[in-house]
């Protein structure tokens, strides 16, 4: 009877002890979020969209089609050390899946700083996702010398 009591009394406490670890809530990952604007400040954002400036025909080096219909369009969006796209826009609002980056800054179409990454602080963990409405014509200078920004962009159409 003894040897059956320990028996059961461990049974409990393996049970007990499982139970703990496994509903214990798992911590969930602070998502990282920061927030720039590139849109047009005056609120023109869906005035004129130039087709000439759309990221497809003003930036192709940087921005490839993986797939477009009626709803969305996927962009892959490459940027090389040092360099820094053509100006242009993105009529839709967007989520980005950024994958790598290094440092940048985000420019107006009059080559004004919407947004320098440096200043960011705690400094952008990669990969990240973010949303973004709108962007009015800007360009982006990739600051690093050894990292290729690299994105993809799903525009959604409305």
């Amino acid at each position: 009877m003894k040897k059956t009591f320990k028996f059961h009394i461990l049974i409990l406490l393996v049970f007990l002890f499982t139970v703990s670890v496994f509903s214990q809530k798992k911590e969930k990952k602070a998502a990282q979020t920061f927030a720039y604007r590139s849109a047009d400040p005056h609120g023109n954002e869906s005035n004129d969209w130039q087709a000439n400036l759309d990221a497809v025909i003003a930036a192709p080096i940087n921005h490839k089609i993986l797939m477009e219909n009626d709803k969305v369009r996927v962009l892959e969006v490459t940027l090389m050390p040092g360099e820094t796209e053509e100006v242009h826009h993105h009529q839709w609002p967007s989520v980005l899946y950024i994958q790598e980056a290094g440092d940048f800054i985000d420019y107006d179409s009059n080559g004004n700083i919407i947004m320098d990454s440096r200043q960011i602080k705690p400094a952008l963990q990669f990969p990240m996702t973010m949303w973004k409405d709108a962007e009015a014509p800007h360009s982006v200078e990739n600051l690093s010398k050894t990292i290729t920004i690299r994105l993809i962009r799903v525009e959604m159409k409305q």
